[in-house]
């Protein structure tokens, strides 16, 4: 653990070096570097005198100060920066001790007539990245729009899989951060945090912003108090695209396919209901027990599998005569794409036994429909305002049919599941952000967002039918009332934020900085659902039944009692959960350069935390309260030792949290095909302490070479766990008193070959993490803690962290070629890799389960052919590996899910007026 007296000890080091080391500074220049027609700081620029040796570079608010031995007279300033003109400037001393001096630097590739390129594209270059992660105190990750577009990543989600130590679940939504998953990660839009989608998670699915939207992703693997202290693995923060420029209007036109749907292109199933828009308005019928009136059918539909997307984007910026601007940009796009996959999947006992043995087909189709509005209003250097809107519509229907073994039900082989999930989705954000430089030493950052969210699943449906033995012919199934049903599910969430930051220069030469602030969160979620289960009598159950028409059996004329019944889960009451989050923390900063080469950033942070559920639910019906209240105190510490002009040395520490979600501490019961999961209200938070060392060294403006070592340790953390009952229910427990994770990640950017005077380039980018991840498990602290009701028998006393893999690798080779100043073409190979990683951990004698790791290779190809037509090709998963988990097992290792993604070409057409 941590001892965070060492933190006094390191302050009381900082400031004796600072002591020895302080001596007069009385002469030297200080400035702030502006783009000029955005009047946007830029952090990076490289600032020189000219003709000596004395340099620096300017700080995330663009500023920099450089002290100088004595007056000279005349000096010339240098500023350069990729992507701009360099910029000279000449300055005297002789009448002063420090000048100040004002830079502004134009765009390299347009004028100030006509802009071809917006000014914030080039802030977001790869070049330009690493020129601020170089110069910032902070230890922060970025990838932006320029190598998304060059790895052809489509969303925010697939972007996180390329950065070092971040990997992402097939199939699934979920990040996970050096080994960590959901519940130890935190996601912000802007520096604002936003609500979760899907009640079984913490955070939004990232796949719900596509890079049209998306100017960088950032990823913060050390904590500073700035962010929320509910963080372990990592904060991701999104920050949406803006425009500064003449005018622009960009179409774009798209298709894919996928290999496994073409091989079923005349046989691809969906349920009625879903639209292909993603739009749907239908939900918990009238009267549902009186009498058969769901609106949807049964009967499987037939669609065929057409791809395509559309996008329509625009900018516009407006100039006015007391020198203030307006910038405005908006985003409108569709994208619809189907999947379907074939394999097996199984549930075995602790011995190997079958328990339900499948061989599985899913159908699947997803739309994602977005709107963003950006509104930017630069009053002058000092002020500036910005709006941004942000509505997402996102669908996601299945159609799964399970056929095989089924214990106790169809144990001939002949059990048929049919299983249609259709979910939808809509986001609205709502933000509105200021920065203020009141002084020469004060400026104010602040922030207020509101945000709404409702997630719907209209009508799910789950019908069993097998072969009987004796009748020999496919009749309905059912051992619980459960196993044929209809269900409905709502969520609602609100959530309000405000942050607010005040910084204080300190000394004449931009010495350092004091900051105070605020970040309030109040939240509030309403979660329903209601299940409507067929309950088949026997003269039902002898029903000859035609698995593509339910609908002759299950209807208004065949509701009877002698045929089937419908019973809700408690009558036509839903089960119900509110949650309420308030959380108000205050927090103060300090940065100082302490010598030439060493800064030290040290913060603390406090948080006033309440949660509150209020459950109304089939295990307590009586309206149970659950509230939670803990205060925090977190302290953090960051330092930046500059090794020389190309490298530095970082050191960061941590104290944080992690919270329990709302429906994990209430006690709900949710019903999956093979598992059911129960809320526990004796969960509670676990303590972090982040330890990090990072150096890094920068060999060009497009080069980079970092090595980190990381290491965590989580009191009390928490898992998702089968509990010791005879229906293997699963529950979130604080399985032990401590876990650990450490390791090491490298990144590397590098260019190969530059040929044809720089219009030629071969570059190599790669990363790779190797991590280990360890757990206590302690069945009699979960039932000191927990009660019998919760009682557990774990397999083994120790395990890694689910969603860990022990190695992950991404690696690129790009090239591209320049001509003619408008035309160029750029083609990237791409190869990702993740070792096996834990699903979940063994019960009862089961072993664990566990997914084989697999490799992913990608081709990407982009062709500029003038400054207004543009097309892209894409071929990804070209190795079309098996996605595979198996079982531990004395006997072996067990394969309990396997199938193929299929291998999927796109093709885009973009045309810019």
């Amino acid at each position: 653990m941590i001892k965070f007296s060492y933190y006094v000890a390191l302050v009381v080091a900082l400031v004796a070096i600072q002591v020895v080391s302080a001596k007069a500074q009385q002469f030297g220049v200080k400035g702030k570097v502006l783009d000029i027609e955005t009047y946007q700081p830029i952090s990076g620029v490289s600032i020189k005198i000219a003709n000596t040796q004395y340099a620096t570079s300017t700080d995330n608010a663009g500023e920099f100060s450089i002290t100088l031995p004595e007056k000279q007279g005349e000096y010339t300033l240098v500023s350069t920066f990729v992507g701009y003109n360099t910029d000279s400037t000449a300055f005297s001393l002789e009448q002063k001790e420090w000048e100040f001096v004002p830079v502004v630097l134009v765009n390299a590739n347009s004028t100030l007539e006509e802009v071809v390129i917006t000014r914030r594209r080039e802030h977001i270059s790869e070049a330009a990245l690493l020129a601020e992660r170089k110069a910032s105190n902070l230890m922060v990750e970025k990838i932006g729009a320029q190598e998304l577009s060059r790895k052809g990543v489509g969303d925010a989600a697939s972007a996180l899989a390329k950065m070092s130590g971040v990997s992402r679940i097939e199939g699934t939504s979920q990040v996970y951060v050096r080994g960590l998953g959901d519940r130890y990660n935190t996601t912000s839009l802007n520096g604002l945090p936003i609500p979760s989608n899907d009640p079984e998670r913490k955070n939004i699915d990232l796949d719900l912003f596509t890079t049209d939207i998306v100017e960088y992703v950032a990823v913060d693997k050390v904590y500073s108090n700035y962010m929320s202290g509910d963080f372990a693995g990592g904060n991701v923060d999104i920050a949406s695209k803006r425009y500064s420029g003449d005018g622009m209007l960009e179409v774009t036109l798209g298709s894919n396919m996928n290999t496994n749907v073409l091989g079923q292109w005349d046989n691809f199933y969906l349920q009625q209901g879903p639209t292909r828009s993603g739009f749907v308005n239908y939900g918990v019928p009238n009267d549902p027990l009186g009498g058969y009136n769901f609106q949807n059918s049964l009967n499987p539909k037939k669609q065929t599998p057409l791809f395509g997307n559309i996008g329509l984007r625009g900018g516009k910026s407006f100039s006015f005569f007391d020198g203030s601007r307006l910038n405005l940009f908006a985003v409108a796009n569709f994208t619809g794409d189907y999947n379907y996959r074939e394999g097996v999947n199984r549930q075995l006992s602790s011995g190997g036994e079958q328990l339900k043995d499948f061989d599985q087909i899913r159908y699947e189709y997803t739309t994602n429909s977005t709107g963003m509005f950006n509104a930017e209003y630069v009053l002058n250097p000092s002020h500036r305002f910005s709006y941004n809107f942000l509505f997402v519509n996102s669908s996601d229907q299945s159609a799964d049919h399970y056929y095989g073994f089924i214990r106790d039900m169809a144990e001939n082989g002949s059990g048929m599941v049919q299983r249609n999930t259709f979910r939808q989705t809509k986001l609205f954000v709502n933000q509105l952000l200021g920065n203020h430089v009141l002084t020469e030493k004060i400026d104010v950052d602040w922030g207020i967002s509101y945000n709404n969210v409702v997630s719907r699943m209209p009508d799910r449906t789950q019908n069993i039918t097998r072969i009987d033995d004796q009748l020999e012919y496919r009749v309905l199934a059912q051992n619980q009332q459960a196993d044929n049903h209809h269900y409905f599910q709502d969520l609602t969430e609100n959530e309000v934020a405000f942050n607010v930051a005040a910084h204080y220069k300190l000394g004449d030469d931009n010495q350092g900085r004091i900051s105070l602030g605020y970040n309030g969160k109040i939240k509030d979620r309403d979660f329903e659902d209601i299940q409507f289960n067929f309950n088949i009598k026997e003269p039902g159950r002898q029903w000859e039944i035609n698995p593509n028409n339910l609908d002759a059996f299950f209807n208004p004329y065949n509701f009877h009692p002698d045929l089937f019944e419908i019973h809700g889960f408690r009558s036509t009451l839903p089960q119900t959960y509110e949650g309420k989050q308030n959380i108000h923390a205050v927090f103060a900063n300090g940065e100082y350069k302490l010598t030439d080469k060493l800064t030290g950033m040290l913060g603390l942070r406090y948080e006033n935390i309440m949660q509150s559920i209020h459950y109304s639910t089939v295990l307590a019906d009586s309206g149970t309260p659950n509230t939670f209240k803990r205060n925090s105190f977190l302290p953090n510490i960051i330092l930046k030792y500059e090794l020389d002009e190309k490298q530095n040395l970082r050191f960061g520490a941590s104290k944080t949290y992690t919270m329990p979600q709302f429906k994990e501490r209430a006690r709900f019961e949710y019903m999956d095909v093979t598992e059911t999961r129960i809320g526990n209200p004796d969960l509670y938070a676990s303590e972090d302490y982040n330890l990090d060392i990072k150096w890094e060294m920068f060999p060009r403006s497009s080069e980079l070479l970092s090595v980190t070592a990381f290491g965590k340790y989580i009191k009390d953390p928490m898992n998702q766990v089968t509990l010791a009952s005879s229906s293997n229910d699963v529950s979130y427990l604080n399985t032990g008193d401590y876990g650990t994770v450490y390791g090491v990640e490298i990144e590397v950017k590098k260019d190969l070959f530059s040929f044809d005077n720089g219009d030629s380039k071969l570059s190599v980018g790669g990363n790779a993490a190797y991590m280990k991840t360890d757990q206590e498990l302690d069945a009699d602290k979960v039932r000191k803690e927990n009660g019998s009701a919760y009682n557990v028998s774990l397999t083994h006393d120790q395990a890694s962290f689910t969603g860990a893999s022990d190695f992950l690798m991404n690696a690129d080779l790009s090239y591209i070629k320049k001509w003619n100043n408008e035309s160029d073409i750029m083609a990237t190979v791409l190869y990702n890799h993740f070792s096996d990683r834990l699903y979940s951990l063994g019960s009862q004698g089961r072993g664990n389960q566990l997914d084989k790791g697999v490799g992913t290779l990608d081709f990407i190809l982009k062709y500029k052919i003038n400054r207004h037509f543009g097309v892209d090709l894409g071929a990804r998963n070209l190795l079309d590996p098996t996605y595979e988990r198996f079982q531990e097992s004395a006997n072996g290792p067990l394969t309990v899910l396997s199938y193929k993604r299929g291998v999927r070409f796109s093709l885009g057409v973009k045309y810019i007026l």
